[in-house]
């Protein structure tokens, strides 16, 4: 892809104060990154380093496990570009472009569960496993009134230590945890659809957010997030219709 022209001085230094573009990537999520530390790779990194091309600077990249990892870097200026859920607590701290990924937001259960239904889980006395700081446990502990939301290092190792009745997760790595332990099933529909975006911090200067917000529109709309996640063997939905 061509790319932005020149990008004005004021955009760089406000989104590279520090000479590189530094861009925390959540190794947690399995469909946007994958790879080690030290050798990362997916739609996220793909993403990172293409913008800082376009800025005219290095992209360096700091790898964390963890989405509340990336929204703490974001938020307190250790890095200047994350890669985070679209969720109302969030943006009190950060600035999103719009969605460049959507992820399904799912429920796993026994077998013998009598949830069938996503809406059958907010009930009382049941219990769901979550991943701490992940965008769906933000999003449940809005959400629900009855079920109890359980923070774990992840959904499912929370649902097996405390013998959950629930475990809720991405689509993509917790239907593989389900087809690996039989006697579980997934239940549809999805609970909700996670709009994944860049997110930089609110304090910085509106055309670079505005800049920001652009190339991020500009590289979802013409294949370049739909072509990395194919590259990595991801299939997830990219705004506009397209299935990765």
């Amino acid at each position: 892809m061509g790319g932005a022209g020149l990008v004005p001085a004021d955009v760089v230094d406000a989104l590279a104060p520090t000479g590189v573009l530094r861009a925390v990537v959540n190794l947690g999520n399995p469909v946007l990154a994958q790879g080690t530390r030290r050798h990362p790779s997916g739609v996220t990194v793909d993403l990172a380093r293409e913008l800082a091309r376009r800025l005219g600077v290095e992209g360096v990249l700091e790898c964390v496990d963890a989405a509340r990892h990336s929204f703490a870097a974001v938020a307190d200026g250790r890095a200047d570009i994350g890669f985070l859920a679209v969720e109302p607590e969030r943006a009190e701290q950060v600035a999103f472009t719009a969605p460049y990924v959507l992820i399904e937001g799912v429920f796993a259960v026994p077998e013998g569960s009598p949830v069938r239904a996503a809406e059958d889980v907010d009930r009382p006395g049941v219990r769901v496993g979550v991943k701490q700081g992940s965008a769906y446990d933000l999003y449940l502990t809005r959400t629900l009134r009855h079920a109890e939301v359980v923070r774990g290092a992840d959904g499912t190792a929370a649902f097996e230590e405390h013998g959950l009745e629930v475990a809720a997760g991405i689509r993509q790595p917790l239907t593989r945890y389900v087809a690996e332990h039989p006697g579980l099933r997934v239940v549809e529909p999805r609970f909700t659809e996670i709009r994944q975006a860049v997110a930089t911090g609110r304090d910085r200067d509106p055309a670079a957010v505005a800049w920001l917000r652009d190339a991020v529109a500009e590289l979802t709309a013409g294949g370049f997030v739909a072509e990395a996640l194919a590259r990595s063997g991801q299939d997830a939905t990219v705004p506009g219709g397209t299935t990765a």
